[in-house]
């Protein structure tokens, strides 16, 4: 959450629990009032009685505008200080949040929210029907919408697509009728709607206050507000965050903890290390570490809807090449891939991952099967082909994250690529700003990126790649195009599966766009006397509201 998301989104999510308070550089003075209104606890205290929780991640937090975030880091973040309509329980059940209820017309086509009473911002304004519309006509438009995910509400709210091209002044399909009462009409019959407004893009933002704060909302916690369980007192993206529980949340009473720490750890050998010492209740594991931990009480593991893959780019320079691509394709063993990450990850067969719906009772990949299998012999072949096509040895750079399991994987990788083509791939290590900057302005061949499910449903894969964006790798098909559009309108829900199992074809196989290498799992130690986190498979990973300290 692509994503991620789907979310999507970084390649690798890494949070462990830590006991002792943060130090970042750029936070609030000592003593400093809080957006809250509560004073903040001088550096290394912990929050009243100390009932806290430290989360580390491996990446940079880049970014905590709802207009423009897109990783799960941030996307984890933004779900725990806001809150949609609607919010996922433990069991990922979209419930009722800001709305105390929804009235759903018979032809699926229009949802009538009321919100609940008394619900308020952290500064103590209500938050407002038209505090949704607002963040969602911005989360439209062109100028103002710079995370990509404007798809994920003009594929589905009529009168969207028209807004965002500049063809309307309004969304015909967002309606405040009074401060507590939001209609929305669906292009066509959305199933899952109630989980797409339970994702960040459709929370709310006030209005007066995003424009007051102008380029500067954001980038640090007095320049955003908050109505979700807890809010951001401390801010610095290369190191850290600290939450604390918010007293204005309208189901403040079900809040366990009074403050949340998250700070940026690169290295897991480093989180091991400091779990180890005491000093950690929780600690995702690299696969050196699993075997000799997996019989101890403190050892579990989590799934993902999310895929790791290697994103070609199509007009840069030898890699636009569809031989040069179908031969990397083919060139690794993605079970072997399985084998050295020793995670809870799994070999990739395809782009969906495994358990996504997808019809009948069945997942998407037990209806579709292999799309892709590792075949030295073929991807020789299809290398021979291309060099031969361009005339030179092709001269390739492989773009990664600069964490462990990036690294580990790009040298994977590069080895599978050298014995079985003989090819030199130069490796591009880098943080995740300098890495989505080169993608986002297509100055790259290859790289290790992934998405994260938004929803449980292929679409929030597969639609990604219609946007023609350098990101995904400057794809413009519209035969793939048409395919997904179709889909999306199809209210047979065994033709619409269809298109999507055929779409996923012709990314993955006819076109060479991406080469699948592992759905997401990670394996972790955990202190005893931490419960109810948690972590979700799809969409914003990660939610506090539920979680407490025996």
């Amino acid at each position: 959450m692509k994503k991620w998301a789907f979310c999507f989104v970084s390649l690798w999510l890494m949070f462990s629990v830590i006991l002792s308070g943060c130090n970042f550089t750029g936070e609030a003075p000592q003593g400093a009032e809080s957006p809250s209104g509560q004073t903040s606890p001088k550096d290394g205290e912990q929050a009243s009685g100390g009932n806290a929780i430290t989360l580390s991640v491996e990446t940079e937090i880049t970014d905590l505008n709802q207009f423009s975030a897109s990783d799960n880091v941030s996307f984890a973040i933004l779900n725990n200080v806001n809150e949609g309509l609607y919010r996922l329980d433990q069991k990922n059940e979209p419930q009722p949040a800001m709305a105390k209820g929804v009235d759903i017309s018979k032809d699926g086509l229009t949802y009538t929210f009321t919100l609940r009473d008394g619900v308020k911002w952290s500064n103590g304004s209500p938050v407002t029907a038209a505090d949704f519309k607002f963040a969602w006509l911005g989360s439209m438009k062109p100028e103002t919408s710079l995370s990509g995910y404007a798809f994920i509400l003009t594929d589905y709210i009529e009168g969207g697509a028209e807004y965002a091209e500049g063809k309307a002044a309004d969304v015909s399909g967002i309606v405040v009728k009074d401060d507590k009462t939001l209609m929305v009409k669906l292009k066509n019959p959305t199933p899952f709607f109630l989980r797409l407004v339970s994702f960040i893009p459709y929370y709310p933002l006030n209005e007066t206050f995003v424009k007051d704060k102008g380029k500067d909302f954001a980038l640090k916690p007095e320049n955003m507000l908050y109505n979700g369980p807890f809010v951001l007192t401390q801010f610095d993206p290369a190191s850290g965050a600290v939450l604390e529980k918010n007293p204005n949340y309208w189901d403040n009473s079900s809040v366990k903890l009074d403050q949340v720490n998250i700070k940026v750890v690169k290295e897991m050998s480093t989180a091991l290390n400091l779990y180890k010492a005491g000093e950690l209740d929780r600690v995702n594991l690299s696969s050196a570490d699993v075997s000799a931990n997996k019989t101890s009480p403190e050892f579990g593991s989590d799934i993902e809807f999310a895929t790791t893959y290697l994103q070609f780019n199509l007009k840069a320079g030898d890699i636009s090449n569809p031989n040069i691509r179908k031969a990397l394709q083919r060139a690794y063993d993605s079970r072997v891939l399985e084998q050295l990450l020793n995670n809870g990850s799994k070999g990739a067969v395809g782009l969906i991952p495994d358990l996504m719906n997808g019809a009948g009772g069945k997942s998407f990949r037990d209806m579709q099967g292999k799309v892709l299998a590792p075949d030295a012999a073929k991807a020789k072949e299809l290398w021979a082909q291309g060099v031969k096509e361009l005339g030179h040895a092709p001269k390739i750079k492989l773009l990664v994250l600069d964490d462990t399991v990036n690294k580990d994987v790009g040298t994977f990788l590069q080895s599978e690529f050298k014995k079985n083509l003989g090819a030199e791939i130069e490796i591009e290590s880098m943080p995740k700003k300098a890495r989505n900057k080169l993608m986002d302005d297509g100055n790259y061949q290859m790289a290790v990126t992934a998405w994260g499910a938004d929803y449980d449903d292929a679409m929030t894969y597969l639609d990604l790649w219609i946007n023609h964006t350098p990101y995904r790798g400057n794809y413009n098909n519209p035969k793939y195009d048409r395919l997904i559009a179709e889909a999306k309108k199809e209210a047979d829900e065994a033709k619409r599966v269809d298109m999507l199992l055929q779409a996923e074809k012709m990314l993955v196989v006819e076109d060479a766009v991406v080469a699948p290498l592992f759905y997401k799992g990670h394996a972790f130690l955990r202190k005893q006397n931490i419960e109810g986190l948690v972590y979700r498979p799809y969409g914003a990973s990660w939610d506090f509201k539920y979680a407490a300290k025996k």
